[in-house]
């Protein structure tokens, strides 16, 4: 085992000294390295941070959430012109859907955009205004910091109270205690009866920390059903251990027969499914990351020649030193590993500089992109070291083996 240190440890000297004194070759040779390592981490490192902010934006909704709407979330058959005649889904089939055995909460959503609020004279512009049902707190696991949700009373007599995110809270109402405050909205004053708490950015969509949640039932009586502008939603969420496709049959199904579509006709509703979205997210990232490791190779395939280049320089320049250590008693292994060692070295620098070039990159996006954080995890400077080393080994072992294999004699002549 002393032996094999040793041999890393002259390895080691010896790859600094190849550094050192060949400086510019070195420098070209290992740039190759470093850009492939910079490339492969820096794509890993941003598909993963990608996927970190959908996964943490979807964390509030279990993936078995189905999402009923008249638009499709992704590709389909129906032509946009049929699409934009289908007809919004209504509240009474949300009233139906609660009564199916395998769903265990249902709401029904309205997208409205964003309005501004006035609390004494001070106004709140770009405020998200979220119309729920109640079901929609149990839904997507809001937290509640002060107060607390409407409840199904408030819910469904459309109650004027809301619960507000707490950027409304800080910009609008400062340092008093929001709780039983009056803040107006669309012409009437709602009542604060809850304030959420921290959410942090959303990467899908806007964050609940700019939102005000008022019941559905406020809006459907200023608005009317039959408003175009608003984009109405039912959110179903499966019982524990239902079948997803079972589910989204039935309730297929049940929409159809409701809405009396004849059979052969196309259904004139979307059921979007959560699960599926996250699996075409992870279609995405995988993609992107094939598309880069792909593109990143071909800078890799260069620092590998480049470093096999300096390891056949190095052995033609130590021919006599190698000639010298063979007839004092060195065996193969030992020549062999030296240089093996040497390469796996010259690489693992150069990996180590694409690392901390990664690195230097992921503060520098971060910094500019705010609340994305761009991260480089331990797993990825791992495989960043494991891709380096991989090259090294490669890039090194036919120069190696060509050192193992000189003949002592004819060495030391070559060298004189």
């Amino acid at each position: 085992m002393l032996i094999y240190f040793r041999v890393l440890g002259e390895s080691f000297n010896f790859a600094i000294n190849a550094l050192k004194n060949n400086k510019l070759r070195t420098f070209l040779s290992l740039l190759g390295v470093t850009i492939g390592i910079f490339s492969i981490i820096a794509v890993l490192a941003a598909v993963d941070s990608l996927k970190r902010e959908v996964t943490g934006s979807l964390s509030s909704l279990d993936e078995s959430t189905m999402i009923i709407t008249r638009m499709s979330f992704g590709p389909t058959e129906v032509p946009m012109w049929k699409r934009e005649q289908f007809p919004d889904v209504s509240y009474e089939e949300y009233q139906t859907i609660k009564e199916i055995p395998e769903v265990a909460a249902v709401s029904y959503s309205l997208y409205m955009g964003q309005e501004s609020l006035r609390y004494r004279g001070k106004q709140l512009s770009n405020v998200d205004i979220f119309p729920v049902t109640y079901e929609h707190y149990e839904i997507e696991a809001l937290q509640i910091e002060e107060g607390r949700f409407f409840n199904a009373a408030e819910s469904n007599s459309g109650a004027n109270v809301m619960v507000i995110g707490a950027d409304v809270a800080e910009s609008l109402l400062e340092n008093e205690n929001p709780l039983g405050k009056e803040i107006r909205l669309y012409g009437r004053d709602f009542t604060v009866i809850g304030v959420l708490e921290k959410q942090g950015s959303n990467f899908l969509g806007p964050s609940n920390d700019n939102a005000v949640i008022i019941p559905t039932n406020i809006v459907r009586k200023i608005y009317g059903d039959n408003n175009r502008s608003i984009f109405p939603q039912i959110i179903v969420k499966p019982k524990e251990g239902v079948d997803e496709d079972e589910l989204s049959a039935k309730l297929e199904h049940h929409l159809r027969l409701q809405r009396g579509i004849k059979p052969g006709d196309v259904s004139t509703f979307f059921i979007n499914k959560l699960s599926g979205f996250a699996d075409f997210i992870d279609d995405i990232t995988g993609q992107l990351n094939f598309m880069g490791l792909i593109i990143s190779g071909f800078s890799l395939l260069v620092g590998g020649f480049g470093i096999a280049n300096i390891m056949f320089v190095s052995v033609k320049e130590r021919t006599h030193i190698i000639g010298i250590q063979k007839s004092l008693g060195a065996k193969n292994k030992f020549i062999l590993f030296q240089f093996l060692f040497e390469a796996v070295i010259l690489a693992v620098i150069g990996g180590l500089v694409g690392l901390f070039f990664v690195w230097i990159a992921s503060v520098i996006v971060s910094g500019f992109t705010g609340d994305f954080q761009f991260v480089l995890s331990a797993g990825n400077m791992l495989i960043g070291f494991l891709i380096s080393t991989a090259i090294g080994l490669i890039s090194g072992i036919i120069p190696a083996i060509s050192a193992a294999q000189l003949d002592p004699v004819e060495a030391i002549r070559t060298g004189m």
